[in-house]
């Protein structure tokens, strides 16, 4: 049986309320059916108090979007970490394909590996909030790469042992591999379900 795709005000944030872009919902809705169907996407919808699909185009409220992840984590916690970060690949591939221009994915890829994070990095900057709505992002230094979202809104309000923004990091990991080099790994050092201030993701070439 198909989601309903009717919209309600759950993704229409008033002026006041921070945003975050869709595919944080999307992409992480297209794993869950390709896992379980459309009964395991309905399912996790439901745990987070969502009965419809936000639109796929502009930016949507950002609680209900923590809400979602949130639930997947605490239905399914073993599950969690594998299904977000094949979400976040999948917003990677989909920034990459649909809205970073062409010529500037080619130049990414013909500059060398240090100018072209440079510049991928300014670029994520510029556009943080399409990925950190509240929360607070800075790129912390540069070598090595270390970028942090403090008060991330995904994980606000958790608690956990270990770093759980699997999403946010495979966004990283996969923009990183497929523009810049291949060997690029990310990884987070510190997250706010933690207890720490941010969550901080480093990335690193294995090669080097």
């Amino acid at each position: 049986m198909p989601l309903d795709t009717r919209l309600t005000s759950d993704w229409s944030p008033p002026d006041t309320t921070a945003r975050i872009g869709p595919n944080a919902v999307h992409q992480l809705l297209a794993v869950l059916e390709e896992e379980g169907g459309p009964k395991l996407a309905a399912h996790v919808l439901a745990l987070a108090g969502l009965f419809d699909l936000p639109p796929d185009t502009g930016m949507i409220d950002e609680r209900p979007v923590a809400r979602l992840h949130q639930a997947l984590r605490r239905d399914r916690p073993a599950d969690a970490p594998r299904l977000a970060w094949a979400a976040g690949e999948a917003t990677a591939n989909y920034i990459i394909a649909r809205r970073i221009p062409t010529p500037v994915v080619w130049l990414l890829k013909l500059l060398p590996a240090r100018p072209a994070a440079h510049l991928l990095l300014r670029s994520i900057a510029r556009r943080a909030w399409t990925f950190a709505g509240s929360g607070r992002f800075r790129v912390v230094s540069t070598r090595p790469i270390m970028v942090e979202i403090a008060d991330n809104p995904i994980v606000r309000g958790e608690q956990a042992r270990h770093p759980i923004c699997f999403w946010h990091v495979a966004v990283f990991e996969t923009l990183f591999r497929r523009l810049v080099a291949p060997d690029y790994m990310a990884r987070e050092t510190t997250c706010c379900a933690c207890g720490d201030g941010a969550c901080r993701i480093m990335l690193t070439r294995s090669g080097i």
